[in-house]
């Protein structure tokens, strides 16, 4: 009831302090929906690229693993190739090099030098001189018989005719089908670079099998004591080698929620896969279930580094890989995709839970510190109401405070001060702006008066018809147009001047006035354009400029003689619409030394020449899309399609078509437009 008692009467009985906190936390509130979801997506890319750099650290490290075994293997393979060339004369050796090269490389599995048939007769048709390596010993066997014909073998065939060593395709080992092998094959050449040899280096893709599983590492060089083979020794007897066979290689894989690396050839064909059914067994794309052609056809094709998110045996995925240098395989690894939606989730999730507690806070401070510091303003708000009814003399409060309300009394104070000192300044103020604007209307009305404004200028004549126009953006601009005729030579001109306004427009008479005087006792018009550049540099501190284009046209023989100094080159229309080849100068007013250049030109009968400012092409509509030269030289095509050459005809079509692109935006730009027949 106590409460009720202090709710304050009157025509507001709601509390301002209230009201600003909950439109203050709303406000807060809609302010942070999306920087909310920004730090959610944040928290969740932060972890999708997280797991991205990390996928892609640990593929590379392990690839750097890779690539140094297969560089030592096939380093090792190169360097004794010309020692088994140079001394092929010495198939008693072949085993002593074999064990050399065994012993130098502890990732070789095995090494064999297969000749040719008969390539020994001492020895017999087959003579392999084969090294095995079995725990810290290597067993010399000699391979090749009827039950082991190596000479028959695709393998054995295509490393013959090849020029260089390549590696082979991944096979399992003979007894035992868990352990993956793949051969480095080198032709050997006689001295007549005959290939009588092929060296075959076996590595034995067994020491990556510790690798395919996190945490899980493993250096360790091969170990035949896991491979099963048959062999033959020196004396001709076969020997068998059992292998320890690994019990866990034949447990079944769950690839649910499991990241692995893997390794596959050229084909797809997996040389390591923690499901070892599916070593030299079974394709990669076989094992995609969503969209394989384009994420398996990249990885087969050998791209640099990329990251993949597919579909791999139900589950999606990411999947990073790399090619081995030198090598048809690619390395690579899979991490499940919802790693990274877990963890990304838990992280974008916190962040929004601070965030909350956060606003709450700020409500609850927020809301206490509003109450208590409005409450002065109920007292000004009655002296307010006298102040507005225009008794300036109304006595306000007394206020002990030293904050923003204390100032905000100060200023009602003031302002009860200035409000009649105000009023009558702007009563001043208006008189100066409505002196202003006249001052400016005569300006225009001066300016306009300067350029020509009665068309057709030359009644009586008739080998001529000329129509120009301008529309200033401001009260006056810094367009200029001008022509007349002396000696029967029509002398015309067409400016932009760099900037809009007065200044524009004193910059503009003065280009005029130049025209006008050199043009007097001049013909050339680069003799006209290089006397006007200097009279406008001379005292040029504010570094304003004017594209000018000059022309002197003969009305007897149709020859233009022009300068172009840095404005839009004029169109023509003849025959066709083109537009007049203008040279690069500068515009006026920028170099006082520049040498204009002169161009000459003839023209036909019935040509028109149509000259603009920049206001016409670069006009913008609402949207800030420009008409173009292309609208412009389109309603040029137009109307001399239908024999429109008229000037005031030309110059009217291109004011309306102007005027239905812009709308009702506002003029940007100084607008002036000038066209003449030679009839």
């Amino acid at each position: 009831m106590k409460f009720w008692k202090k709710k304050p009467k009157g025509p507001y009985p709601r509390s301002f302090a209230k009201r600003l906190t909950w439109r203050i936390m709303l406000r807060m509130i809609l302010i942070m929906i999306l920087p909310v979801f920004l730090l959610f997506l944040m928290g969740y890319g932060v972890v999708f690229s997280g797991i991205v750099l990390l996928g892609d650290r640990l593929v590379q490290g392990e690839y750097q693993t890779i690539r140094r075994v297969t560089s030592d293997l096939y380093v090792a393979a190169t360097n004794t190739a010309p020692i088994i060339e140079e001394n092929l004369d010495k198939p008693d050796k072949m085993h002593g090099y074999m064990q050399r090269l065994l012993k130098l490389n502890p990732y070789i599995r095995s090494c064999g030098i297969s000749f040719r048939e008969n390539y020994y007769p001492q020895k017999g048709r087959w003579f392999c001189p084969y090294v095995l390596r079995r725990d810290s010993t290597a067993e010399t066997h000699t391979l090749g018989d009827q039950g082991y014909d190596y000479l028959q073998a695709d393998w054995f065939r295509k490393a013959i005719k090849s020029r260089k060593g390549y590696w082979g395709e991944v096979f399992l080992d003979s007894t035992d089908n868990n352990t993956p092998v793949v051969s480095y094959m080198l032709p050997i050449r006689d001295s007549r670079d005959s290939a009588v040899a092929v060296l075959t280096v076996d590595l034995s893709l067994g020491w990556l099998g510790n690798k395919i599983q996190f945490g899980k590492d493993s250096n360790e060089p091969a170990d035949s004591s896991k491979v099963n083979t048959t062999l033959t020794d020196e004396k001709g007897n076969k020997v068998e080698v059992k292998a320890n066979k690994d019990k866990k290689q034949d447990e079944p894989w769950d690839a649910e929620y499991e990241a692995y690396y893997f390794m596959v050839d050229s084909t797809g064909t997996f040389l390591i896969h923690p499901d070892m059914q599916r070593v030299a067994r079974r394709n990669i794309q076989s094992c995609v279930t969503a969209d394989p052609d384009s994420a398996i056809a990249s990885l087969l094709a050998l791209d640099d580094d990329e990251t993949n998110d597919i579909t791999i045996d139900g589950e999606k995925v990411f999947l990073f890989f790399t090619p081995v240098k030198y090598t048809n395989w690619s390395f690579g690894m899979v991490l499940p995709f919802i790693f990274s939606e877990i963890f990304g989730y838990m992280l974008g999730g916190f962040f929004i839970f601070i965030i909350l507690v956060g606003l709450l806070v700020v409500w609850f401070l927020g809301r206490r510190t509003i109450k208590k510091a409005t409450r002065p303003l109920q007292q000004l708000a009655s002296s307010a109401d006298e102040v507005a009814k225009g008794h300036f003399d109304t006595e306000l409060p007394v206020m002990t405070s030293h904050d923003e309300i204390h100032q905000l009394r100060d200023s009602f104070e003031n302002m009860q001060r200035s409000l009649t000192r105000y009023v009558e300044d702007l009563k001043d103020t208006t008189a100066q702006k409505a002196s202003i604007e006249s001052e400016l209307n005569i300006a225009h009305n001066i300016q306009m008066s300067m350029l020509p404004k009665i068309f057709p200028p030359y009644p009586e004549r008739s080998d001529i018809d000329i129509f120009g126009q301008q529309k200033p953006a401001k009260a006056v601009g810094g367009d200029l147009f001008d022509f007349y005729i002396r000696d029967n030579h029509l002398f015309f001109c067409i400016g932009d001047v760099s900037g809009k306004g007065v200044p524009a427009s004193l910059v503009m008479a003065v280009t005029r006035t130049l025209f006008r005087n050199v043009s007097g006792h001049a013909m050339e018009p680069q003799v006209i354009v290089n006397a006007i550049n200097e009279g406008v540099c001379a005292g040029n501190d504010l570094n304003m400029f004017v594209t000018l284009f000059v022309g002197v046209l003969d009305l007897q023989t149709g020859q233009l003689d022009y300068c172009n100094a840095g404005h839009d080159a004029p169109i023509m229309l003849a025959d066709e619409v083109s537009q007049l080849p203008c040279d690069p100068n500068l515009p006026v007013g920028i170099m006082a030394d520049w040498a204009f250049t002169l161009q000459q030109t003839t023209i036909s009968r019935g040509t028109t020449i149509f000259l603009y400012t920049d206001g016409l092409n670069e006009a913008e509509n609402n949207v800030h899309h420009q008409f173009g030269d292309a609208r412009m030289v389109s309603l040029a095509e137009t109307l001399l399609n239908r024999g429109d050459r008229q000037p005031a005809k030309l110059i009217g079509c291109m004011t309306d078509a102007i005027r239905d692109f812009v709308g009702d935006a506002e003029q940007s730009d100084d607008l002036t437009m000038l066209a003449i027949q030679y009839k």
